[in-house]
């Protein structure tokens, strides 16, 4: 799910990978609207939030803003430096490296949750920005969690293909393309709806739930590793 990429990953991959993190966003995505109301897991409607600010002479606010957008860019940084630093160093779990640290920022906040409403979007939007990358970069941009515009946008499109495509090849390909996409929707909702129930029994300790949904992800993959390496090894034995 963290380890392969472009050509080595296939449609199991991507499915898991685009199921579990679009689900963890979706509770990011309702935990930063119930706790600081404002979206934490893209910044489509901040750039007009901050045209409003400025048309009212907000400054202070407009400014605000302009933050939260940097910090979702420079959590997107930092994600893509990591890996290409972990990679060239021939690791070959580089790109688990930001889940790690994005789990980490979601725990502490979880647990350490009395915090400015700024400074806990700002934690959440450099998060979300962490994983977006993470997931365009691993996936080569086929997967996208943190937001559903242009998914619904390209599943229109998809959907519409399937008029006219004839070829059972091309019908799998996008059959395949369409479940994609459906299935990060789905995720996606379903982490804001159990998520908007747990807020209200546990508030912002939602967000260790959600780091406790990482961490089963990280040792899944984990164990698949180890599980195909001695798979391998196995099978190495027997043709010798």
């Amino acid at each position: 799910m963290f380890r392969h990429k472009g050509t080595r990953r296939t449609f199991t991959h991507n499915i898991r990978l685009a199921s579990t993190l679009s689900f963890v966003a979706g509770i990011v995505n309702v935990a930063g609207v119930l706790s600081v109301a404002t979206l934490t897991t893209n910044v489509t409607g901040h750039f007009a939030y901050f045209a409003e600010a400025i048309s009212l002479k907000n400054y202070s606010r407009g400014l605000t803003y302009i933050i939260f957008i940097l910090f979702f860019l420079f959590g997107a940084f930092v994600s893509n430096l990591l890996v290409e630093v972990l990679s060239r160093g021939g690791s070959k779990k580089a790109h688990t490296a930001p889940m790690i640290l994005e789990l980490i920022i979601l725990f502490f906040l979880g647990l350490c949750h009395d915090f400015n409403k700024e400074y806990l979007a700002y934690a959440l939007l450099f998060a979300m920005g962490l994983q977006n990358a993470m997931v365009t970069n691993i996936s080569q941009s086929v997967v996208r969690t943190t937001h559903l515009t242009g998914l619904f946008t390209d599943l229109g499109i998809e959907l519409s293909q399937l008029l006219f495509y004839r070829k059972l090849e091309e019908v799998k390909k996008l059959t395949k393309s369409i479940s994609l996409r459906i299935s990060i929707i789905i995720f996606f909702f379903f982490g804001c709806v159990l998520g908007g129930i747990l807020y209200k029994y546990i508030e912002l300790r939602v967000l260790v739930f959600a780091a406790l949904v990482l961490i089963t992800a990280i040792l899944f993959d984990t164990f698949m590793l180890y599980i195909n390496l001695i798979k391998r090894r196995i099978n190495s034995n027997f043709t010798k």
